[in-house]
């Protein structure tokens, strides 16, 4: 199997608290792997078996390296960079007794498990400085500054029944009690405290999301298990991108991981927009259709395992658990890409790499979730398989998977590169 290390994981699933932060430990990897930065805007020159890297909106990344074999199929790793969260609201200051700020829900989280974290924030700030310069930064407080109390049961004797959450209600996060505020404090003020930028004067806007702490951990009676925030999908981009790094150069080969899967990849830098697409033209130029034809995309999001305390919540026969190996994902209505071609193309591929694989079908009473395969697929009309890591515990704010899984993953997908 290709080298897989725990320790590079966990760095980057607690550097990783925002996209933004996503991307720029990515860009740092690459930097580190001898990867060339391009610019977005600007035409590019290639050279014969480049490695290159380009961002969009700071919050999305596609790397590639173009091949000895430039000319035959292409292989393209796809992921995506957020996660379900809270972010902070653009008015966020409620000031009574208490110093909170108010809150918007990203995606789909499982809101409960927020409750008595501690959290921190992080995120994209603009402003102006002193001299009237537009800037823009990261900017994390690294450190636990809020909370989101629970109401005590003395209060709720039905909580443990049935509690539900009031996003509007019951989200806004606890700073500070107001006794310890001036007239003039304000957020943004808080902010211009943390920026790096010289004479940052004022903060004119902000994309700031709230983030738990505690930093991932291996775990279980016999270290098996990695519990960390953004499992679902850092694991995916981390293991890609290593993937990539890692593949040798006989091929041209792409890691894409995108932000706003977790919403619909509707944005010029989600997988539905014209990112890879306009990437691939730069590369390909007007070979691209006949590039394409030839080509795969894998799809690697995280799967469902198979709950042991909610067993009738999945179908007894596709069921991941685990520690099991890779599971390819299979829906009738397109929610998921994966087809009997690519399905079969895949299995065959681990049987030779001696790689274990598990099958995932939801449910037929159930709903499904989707990916960003069908969306690619369906934009760049190339055949696609859809994958995951399992997991237990997806969109809560901890997530539990299995590190065997892991490095099984990034031995398939390094393999998919190289054949």
């Amino acid at each position: 199997m290709s080298q897989f290390s725990q320790q590079s994981l966990r760095e980057f699933l607690n550097a990783g608290v925002t996209p933004f932060h996503v991307v720029k430990t990515s860009a740092a990897l690459l930097d580190q792997a001898g990867y060339v930065r391009l610019s977005d805007s600007e035409k590019w020159e290639l050279e014969a078996q480049g490695r290159y890297y380009v961002t969009r909106n700071g919050s999305s990344i596609i790397a590639f390296k173009v091949g000895k074999k430039h000319d035959e199929a292409l292989h393209i790793i796809g992921a995506h960079t957020d996660s379900p969260c809270l972010k902070i609201k653009p008015n966020a200051d409620i000031k009574t007794d208490y110093y909170q700020l108010g809150v918007e829900v990203y995606g789909g989280a499982l809101l409960n498990p927020w409750f008595d974290r501690d959290l921190s924030i992080a995120g994209r700030v603009s402003g102006i400085t002193k001299s009237g310069q537009r800037f823009e930064e990261l900017i994390d407080f690294e450190q636990a500054i809020a909370s989101i109390p629970s109401l005590a049961i003395h209060l709720d004797r039905e909580a443990n029944k049935n509690r539900t959450v009031n996003a509007q209600l019951h989200l806004p996060i606890l700073l500070a009690t107001g006794d310890t505020l001036k007239d003039e404090d304000s957020f943004k003020a808080l902010l211009l405290k943390q920026c790096a930028t010289k004479d940052a004067a004022e903060i004119l806007d902000y994309e700031l999301s709230c983030y738990d702490t505690q930093t991932s951990a291996v775990i279980g009676l016999n270290q098996e298990f990695i519990a960390s925030a953004r499992l679902d999908n850092l694991l995916s981009s981390y293991i890609g991108l290593q993937a990539l790094i890692n593949s040798d150069d006989n091929h041209s080969s792409v890691f894409v991981s995108t932000d706003h899967e977790e919403v619909g990849s509707s944005s010029a830098c989600g997988a539905q927009g014209p990112f890879l697409g306009s990437v691939l033209e730069q590369i390909f130029g007007e070979n691209l259709h006949q590039a394409i034809q030839r080509s795969r995309l894998i799809s690697v999001d995280n799967a469902h395992a198979a709950h042991p305390n909610y067993r009738d919540k999945h179908d007894a026969e596709h069921s991941p658990i685990l520690n099991l190996g890779p599971v390819i994902k299979i829906n009738a209505n397109q929610r998921y890409a994966s087809n009997s071609i690519t399905s079969a193309d895949f299995r065959h591929l681990c049987q030779k790499n001696d790689i274990p694989i598990q099958s995932f079908v939801v449910r037929s009473d159930m709903g499904c979730g989707s990916t960003i395969g069908p969306i690619t697929a369906t934009e760049l009309g190339i055949q696609t398989l859809d994958i995951g890591i399992p997991q237990l515990a997806m969109h809560s704010i901890r997530e539990l998977a299995g590190l065997k899984d892991c490095e099984s993953m990034q031995a398939a997908l390094t393999a998919f590169l190289n054949r």
